[in-house]
């Protein structure tokens, strides 16, 4: 028996080469990269495009001229006032006493009711001093009889002249005690003084009234006092006999002329203001002593100033401004208007016009109404409208 022994095989060792990058995945990241900037080279051209066209677009497009009321400057003379504030008093004003004190057994007046200078008002009761007015004048006849008779006796060489000048005395003397009761009696007669207007009434008949209370208030309205204050610095200004004229919120748009009829000769040193009285006359007899009142005074007029319209000037932190309408030549021949904001030194305002120091001349053209939709340079178009006009009254709040 042959037994084959198959001799074991060696197996083959087999060395895989590394295989070649394939040439269409290269193409494909080329192909990938190209498109990546093409698309980023688009996206940025188009960026580009788009704002050079916008900016192409805002160059050649100009908004339209903004509408707005002009107005010129004008050189006038305007009034020289001096405004301060004050309050009224009365010319003539007393609160009715009695000099001396009793019971009241008359009130001969009616209260609010106008009376005349020694109309009796209140009287008090001088049943006494009657009686002693008796008794004075019955000594006083006795005393006139007994000198009479001194006197005959003394020329007839029949008596001395001693008893003469005791009987004048005694005579006198009644006399003096018929004149002091006489006087008496007439205190406790209260009397107005002056020519006015009664208060409220402040006693009753019965009531004991003691020297000094107040019976009531007596006032002339006939004319009253404008007291007021100025600074120091515009006292020199002021002139007895000046105009002033008041206004006082019980009557709004009205106006009270008086003149200045008294200057404090002395300043105080705490508030270096002067105080000023003017008199101003009541014939209506409307005007109340302690109202409020807005004092103006009139001074010599000043050189001509350059006025606008209050409306036309821009007040802020910064300045005031007003916008001067300028005229400018295109490119193309036109004309066209801006507004040119213009700092400006403003002075005194008056029925709506606000002087102005510097910056604006006479002739120029502002905007009057219309600067809020405004910037410097703008373009302006003017509207054909009128300015609004100042209200001849002030509105009422």
């Amino acid at each position: 028996m042959t037994l084959t022994t198959d001799a074991p095989t060696t197996p083959r060792a087999t060395v895989e080469k590394p295989r070649p990058r394939p040439v269409r995945m290269v193409r494909w990241f080329i192909i990938v990269g190209v498109l990546l900037a093409l698309l980023v080279g688009g996206l940025v051209g188009f960026n580009a495009f788009r704002s050079h066209m916008i900016a192409q677009f805002f160059a050649t497009m100009k908004p339209p001229p903004t509408v707005v009321t002009a107005a010129e400057a004008k050189s006038e003379v305007i009034p020289n006032l001096l405004s301060a504030v004050g309050d009224l008093a009365a010319v003539h004003q007393v609160n009715v006493t009695s000099d001396v004190s009793g019971r009241i057994t008359d009130i001969m007046f009616t209260a609010g009711s106008t009376v005349k200078a020694g109309m009796p008002l209140v009287q008090l009761f001088d049943g006494p001093e009657q009686g002693d007015l008796a008794s004075f004048k019955a000594q006083a006849t006795v005393a006139q009889l007994n000198l009479d008779r001194a006197k005959q006796l003394a020329a007839r060489q029949f008596g001395p002249q001693a008893t003469v000048d005791t009987a004048q005395a005694a005579y006198d003397q009644a006399q003096a005690g018929i004149a002091r009761t006489e006087a008496v009696i007439s205190q406790k007669l209260v009397r107005a003084p002056f020519d006015g207007d009664l208060g409220t009434r402040r006693v009753e008949v019965g009531l004991y009234l003691t020297a000094g209370t107040q019976i009531v208030s007596l006032t002339d309205l006939s004319a009253l006092y404008a007291n007021f204050t100025v600074t120091e610095k515009d006292s020199g200004r002021l002139q007895v006999g000046q105009i002033v004229r008041i206004a006082v919120d019980a009557y709004p748009g009205r106006k009270f002329e008086g003149k200045l009829t008294t200057i404090e000769p002395q300043i105080s040193t705490d508030t270096r203001n002067i105080r000023v009285q003017a008199t101003i006359q009541n014939p209506e007899r409307i005007l109340k002593p302690g109202m409020f009142a807005t004092t103006t005074v009139v001074l010599p007029d000043k050189p001509a100033v350059i006025t606008v319209p209050e409306t036309a000037v821009d007040y802020t932190l910064y300045g005031d401004s007003v916008y001067l309408i300028t005229e400018k030549k295109g490119d193309d021949g036109k004309t066209s208007l801006n507004a040119v904001r213009t700092f400006v030194r403003t002075g005194d305002r008056l029925d709506g016009r606000a002087v102005i120091l510097s910056g604006v001349k006479a002739g120029d053209r502002v905007v009057a109404v219309g600067q809020l939709k405004l910037q410097s340079g703008a373009a302006v178009a003017i509207s054909t409208d009128p300015a609004p006009q100042i209200p001849a009254k002030p509105p009422l709040n």
